[in-house]
């Protein structure tokens, strides 16, 4: 996730280098065909610019729409699970009475959250992070280690250590409803990131826009040589950089869960409730938050 408002000159010129010379190539032979052969055939009106941009701007704004849409909603998404995690530790810890054994298994549960975490983070971003490992003992990860879905399996533990808490009176029935409907919450919030991430946005729907944008930055040009000669070419490439780069600024955030520059920070979010219920439990050796890359992005 970017942390600055503003991009540096530096920071557009590598996110954009490679389209802008294909623009640039673009506009080139646009012109030279003009000049060299269509000039003398037929004439461009210019009406066309105007239809053409107008309709190409509502494309790349519904484009735009939608894939904030999807952005925003992941971070929603886990903005409610950092609530819930504080909230799921804190019930678990204080609820929770009785002997030695059941204060041992509220702590086992609120490290196991953890691994639900981390694990829930490794499947979005479809990477082999392990991190989560290390938040269960061995008979946990015997198993969910063969589950295809490790943090549903870890609801699963956590839910039969739930029920066990009630069987030895540890907790009420109030006070086992109300963590039972917590477990709810973190299923709902691990499926609803499931969907943004399987869901694919319609190929068709960017593919075809960025068609309509290089005919219109083609046409463009083609229109201007008429006009202003070689400038054409820099005006040209002036209407296409627009174009492009606000597409790519939804393309960017499409998918959120990628670890990217402007992709969700989940790093930073699971370090942080780490942090949090770390320090709930007291443990030792608490992690640092992470850190900014170079006070650009967060990942």
């Amino acid at each position: 996730m970017l942390l600055r408002h503003r991009l540096s000159i530096t920071q557009i010129f590598r996110l954009t280098w490679k389209v802008d010379l294909w623009i640039l190539l673009c506009c080139t032979a646009a012109y030279y065909i003009d000049v060299y052969y269509m000039k003398s055939h037929i004439s461009i009106p210019g009406s066309i610019s105007g239809v053409l941009g107008t309709a190409i701007a509502f494309f790349v704004g519904f484009n735009n729409n939608q894939a904030y849409d999807r952005w925003w909603e992941a971070r929603t998404i886990w903005g409610a699970l950092v609530n819930d995690s504080r909230s799921f530790a804190r019930s678990v810890l204080q609820y929770t009475e009785g002997d030695f054994n059941s204060q041992q298994i509220a702590r086992r549960m609120v490290q196991r959250h953890l691994a639900f975490i981390y694990a829930l983070k490794a499947r979005l971003r479809s990477s082999n992070d392990d991190y989560y490992v290390r938040y269960l003992n061995a008979r946990e990860l015997a198993e969910v280690q063969d589950s295809s879905n490790v943090a549903n399996a870890i609801l699963q533990l956590q839910s039969r250590d739930l029920q066990q808490l009630e069987k030895e009176g540890s907790i009420d029935q109030f006070r086992f409803r109300a963590i039972d409907e917590l477990l709810v919450k973190l299923t709902d919030a691990m499926g609803k990131s499931e969907r943004i991430k399987t869901t694919v946005f319609p190929p068709s729907y960017s593919f075809f826009t960025s068609i309509f944008i290089w005919f219109y930055v083609i046409m463009n040009t083609l229109m201007m040589t008429e006009t202003i000669g070689a400038w054409s070419i820099l005006f040209g490439w002036a209407f296409g950089f627009v174009f492009h780069v606000t597409q790519l600024n939804g393309l960017s955030i499409m998918n959120p869960f990628e670890e990217t520059q402007t992709g969700i920070a989940l790093d930073s979010i699971s370090r942080n409730i780490e942090i949090n219920l770390l320090e709930a439990m007291h443990a030792p050796n608490i992690p640092e938050p992470v850190q900014p890359v170079k006070g650009l992005y967060i990942m």
